[in-house]
């Protein structure tokens, strides 16, 4: 049996860049909420952090659900 050391080194990167993007997009749609809310409270518009936040966790589950069709072989028949 050989290793490919090189297969296993790309999908460690590709595992570890991903999984850090997904929890900056995550937490930058946990600072728009925040935003606004803080907005609200002080009688503000808010919709473009309410959008944004929205993008976010929208990239986060798109990002998942393809990440569960490529886990998945009963997707790929």
């Amino acid at each position: 049996m050989a290793l490919h050391w090189s297969a296993l080194a790309e999908v460690t990167v590709v595992s570890i860049g991903t999984t850090v993007a997904v929890a900056v997009v995550f937490t930058l749609g946990v600072r728009a909420v925040l935003n606004h809310q803080e907005a609200r409270s002080a009688g503000r518009s808010s919709a473009a952090a309410l959008t944004g936040a929205a993008l976010c966790f929208l990239a986060c589950a798109a990002v998942v659900l393809y990440g569960l069709y490529l886990i998945i072989p009963q997707f790929h028949d």
